[in-house]
Order: structure tokens, then C-alpha cells, then sequence
């Protein structure tokens, strides 16, 4: 009973303190508005319109927001007026910004990231042809390697930004090793209409959550192609098949992709119109190149990078991962979609499930 007054106690207090965001992307701006019906927020914009937008406007990328909603360019003055902190940037760019938000942030602070990507420490321009799992970090890792945050947790589930805006009933999953990063995560986040879960295994939902990324490339593909409801079924399990064998590769249990932030994610990525690496798969399989498709900075389609990357680990570990290779044929390589579908409509499996126990 005296515990859970503490709790209580704790929690009034830190719902007295702002809490951050840092990016104001569509995900970002999602988040931040989510925090608005516990907290108020202060989000990090690179942008001065941006910030124009959101503190006399109360919008931002086409949503309306809570007033209790500001936005500021200074990522000192988010460290230094919120505790809990949940930064929401691309992959490519999460090592660098945690670099810049280092000198600003101290073990008091919690951060709980939103990011659904991989980190790599390699050389600029550097030619590789395999990366084992020492190479490849979660962005939690980032955050412990590049900050002295101890308290570090994520946020990854089927988490769509327009149906979440649009007051839809969703759910995500608060992943730490810490139980009380998960209990402020779920005070912060949960509202009537948005549920939060728990989990311990934070590497496995960072791993399910960047790639499930790359099956919807696919899924795309396939749509564009107008092959129907059967076949996308079927890539999204032998997709998940896939995403099992590469999480084993890097000592993660297969349980970790079987819940909202692995199986859950997947589904909703890989059907949704809405999803950016589904749109990204749908450009590819009308014929633009990689190149061609103008991507806003803000708005990047995880799964292109991360398809490489565990491109490069399915070489190091010889993962037997059909989908992935004839992916990374088609974007990198400019392989024709119709050949790769009919490539892995012939491809020689055996057993239905054969990557649990």
C-alpha cells in the first residue's frame, strides 16, 4: 500500500514537470500529442516554421495539436526542463543526435526512444560485404554508448501516426529492463483510447520493430502489383519466418516477434496505405528507382536502410532469407519485382513452421 502511495506521489510530481520530445516528424508530433492528455510537452523542432506552427498555430504536419503542446529549437532546453525524455528521429541520424543531446542530459534523465531502426559504426563510404551482430546496435544501445541516461526504454508497436491522430484505439509496447521505465511509460502514454504494454526484452522489440519494416516494403510491392490478399498473407509469414532466423543470429528469443511490437507491428505495416516503407515498396514496384523517390528528410522509410543492413548480416551468418535477398536485389541492384516475385513463388520450401523451438 505505502508503495503504490509513493508511485502515486512520484507520478503527480513528474505530471507537474514538462515531458520532451525530440522530432517532430509525423511519429514525433504523435507521440507528443499522445503525452498532452497525462503532460504537458516540449518538442524539439529543427525547423523555425516548425516552431511557428506548434506554439502559435497548434499544428504541425497537417494534425491539430493541444495547446498544451511547445515547440522549441533548443535540444538544451528540452534536457533542461524535462526529465523523461522520448526522441523520435531517423536511424541514419540517432548517433549523431545523441551526441549533440550528451552535454545536456545526466543519469536523472529517462529516455524512452521511438525510433524502429539499426545503428552502424562504419567508415564513410566504406565497402563492406558482411556485418556480424557486434557491428549492428539497437538505439538503446546508442543511447547507453553515446550518453551517461541509464534508465533507457522504447516505444514499438502498431502505431500508425493518422489513425492514432484521428482518436482510433491503438496499442504499443513500453520495452526497458527497468520496471520503472515501464510504469511511466504506461502512465505518460495510456489514455481511452491508446493502451500500453509492457516487456522486459527491450532488444527484442527493437529488433522486431526495424525489421518488420522490410516485409512491408514487400507488401507494397506486391499491392502495387495487384496480386492479391493470398500472397500477402503468405509474405507476411514467411516474412515473420524470416525476422526470426535474423533476431536468432543476434541472440534474440523468437517470443520477442510474436507480440504486439513484432507480429502485431508487421500486420499493420505491411497492410496499411499509410505506412511509408509500404508506399515505398508500392514506388519501387511502379517503376521509380530508389533515387527517384523524393522522401522528406523527416518522413524516411526505415526499411530501405535497414534491408541493407541485414542484408549484410544474413551474408556474415548464411541466413536462409529469400525475401531479404531478392529485396536488396530489387532496390540496390535495380532487379526486376516481377522475376523476384516469381523467383520466391518457386522457391523451394519445405516445412510451414520450422523457425520456433
Amino acid at each position: 500500500m505505502l508503495e503504490r502511495i509513493a508511485e502515486l506521489i512520484n507520478f503527480t510530481k513528474m505530471r507537474k514537470k514538462k515531458v520532451g520530445v525530440i522530432g517532430a516528424g509525423s511519429f514525433g508530433t504523435t507521440v507528443a500529442n499522445l503525452l498532452s492528455f497525462n503532460s504537458d510537452v516540449l518538442i524539439y523542432a529543427k525547423h523555425e516554421h516548425q516552431v511557428i506552427n506548434i506554439n502559435e498555430k497548434h499544428t504541425n504536419r497537417g494534425y491539430e495539436l493541444r495547446e498544451n503542446i511547445k515547440a522549441t529549437k533548443a535540444l538544451s532546453l528540452v534536457a533542461e526542463e524535462c526529465d523523461v525524455l522520448f526522441p523520435v528521429v531517423p536511424s541514419a541520424n540517432f548517433r549523431m543526435m545523441m551526441q549533440e543531446l550528451s552535454p545536456y542530459v545526466s543519469p536523472r534523465h529517462i529516455i524512452i526512444h521511438g525510433t524502429k531502426g539499426l545503428d552502424v559504426k562504419l567508415k564513410a563510404d566504406e565497402p563492406i560485404a558482411f556485418l556480424s551482430k557486434d557491428q549492428i546496435f539497437s538505439m538503446s544501445e546508442v543511447i547507453q554508448d553515446e550518453t551517461s541516461v541509464l534508465r533507457v526504454g522504447c516505444m514499438s508497436g502498431p502505431n500508425l501516426s493518422n489513425e492514432i491522430m484521428a482518436g482510433l484505439p491503438a496499442a504499443t509496447v513500453i520495452a526497458s529492463e527497468f520496471e520503472e521505465v515501464i510504469k511511466i511509460g504506461h502512465q505518460l502514454l495510456s489514455n481511452s483510447s491508446f493502451f500500453v504494454f509492457g516487456s522486459n526484452e527491450i532488444r527484442g522489440a527493437e529488433f522486431a520493430g526495424a525489421y518488420k519494416n522490410i516485409i512491408a516494403l514487400a507488401s507494397g510491392m506486391l499491392r502495387e502489383k495487384k496480386l492479391g490478399k493470398n500472397i500477402e498473407a503468405l509474405l507476411i509469414t514467411r516474412g515473420l519466418r524470416e525476422m526470426v532466423y535474423f533476431g536468432k543470429a543476434v541472440g534474440i528469443h523468437e517470443r520477442a516477434f510474436l507480440g504486439t511490437a513484432g507480429i502485431g507491428d508487421l500486420i499493420a505495416t505491411a497492410t496499411s496505405e499509410s505506412s511509408r516503407n509500404f508506399t515505398f515498396g508500392r514506388a519501387i514496384a511502379s517503376g521509380l528507382k530508389m533515387e527517384e523517390i523524393l522522401l522528406d528528410p523527416n518522413e524516411v522509410a526505415e526499411g530501405v536502410r535497414t534491408l541493407k543492413i541485414a542484408y549484410l548480416l544474413g551474408n556474415f551468418y548464411k541466413i536462409d532469407a529469400p525475401i531479404t535477398n531478392m529485396l536488396y536485389k530489387i532496390i540496390y541492384e535495380d532487379f526486376p519485382v516481377d522475376q523476384a516475385i516469381r523467383y520466391l513463388m518457386s522457391y523451394p520450401y519445405s516445412a510451414d513452421v520450422d523457425f520456433i523451438g
